[in-house]
């Protein structure tokens, strides 16, 4: 917690943040695997493959980056400009994240680049709801723990698709695709505490989902993330407005 005197030992926490992520671990390995196999039909090496998910560590835009590797340099194909472009838009939420994790976790700044470097969304909405129970708030071992739990099984993952891909079962065959969405209603749920949570929650996700229909998804999670926001805080005015006219 922000302004705390004390702060947790870092490798006990480091543990308690590794841990806390090994539920969502099933879910992982198939998407990781799944993006092995992508990059490697778009003519990645294995070793290309892998520092991909070495130095990125993204998902969605590691498998939107190994679709446009397929035709980059053709006429018509994907520039670099376009990739990193593309990347850019789809990892813009984790702006909303960051400022949404400096609220809770306190950070130098080299701990921040660090953080950064290895922040999902997956470790974003774990922490922010189960860091509440941690001694003291969340820590950065406990963050970097959960971010480097998903780093870990990431990068396992992606290797073994890489080199084995050919053989394995389709991730969608498995059923897997179901996972992270109930994980992330799992951990929006316990955080739907009074009436204003729940509209904002609400219109956050149709806004998310009329968005979708012609936007980019990092962007649409950030249109609608400043937006919920911004909804939240005017309920939140006139909640606060409502109440002193009333002399409570």
């Amino acid at each position: 917690m922000p302004g705390s005197a004390s702060v947790s030992p870092f490798w006990p926490a480091f543990w308690r943040g590794y841990r806390v992520m090994t539920p969502l671990w099933l879910g992982m390995v198939p998407f990781a695997v799944a993006y092995a196999v992508t990059a490697r039909a778009s003519g990645l090496s294995v070793w290309e493959t892998q520092l991909m998910s070495l130095t990125v560590f993204a998902g969605a835009s590691q498998f939107a980056a190994a679709g446009l590797f397929a035709g980059y340099g053709a006429i018509g194909g994907a520039s670099a400009i376009g990739i990193v472009l593309t990347t850019f838009l789809l990892n813009a939420r984790h702006l909303l994240y960051g400022l949404s994790l400096s609220r809770q976790v306190k950070l130098s700044r080299p701990q921040r680049l660090i953080a950064a470097q290895f922040l999902t969304d997956e470790s974003y909405g774990m922490v922010t709801v189960r860091g509440e129970q941690e001694p003291d708030g969340p820590s950065f071992g406990y963050l970097l723990g959960a971010e480097l739990s998903l780093y870990t099984v990431w990068n396992a993952s992606t290797l073994l698709g890489a080199v084995g891909g050919a053989v394995l079962p389709s991730p969608e065959a498995l059923g897997v695709g179901v996972i992270f969405p109930l994980a992330f209603l799992g951990l929006l749920v316990p955080m739907l505490r009074g009436r204003v949570t729940v509209l904002v929650a609400l219109a956050s996700g149709l806004v998310a989902w009329g968005l979708s229909r012609v936007l980019p998804g990092g962007l649409v999670i950030l249109l609608a993330g400043v937006g919920g926001a911004l909804l939240g805080a005017w309920l939140t005015g006139q909640q606060t407005a409502q109440r002193q006219k009333a002399g409570l």
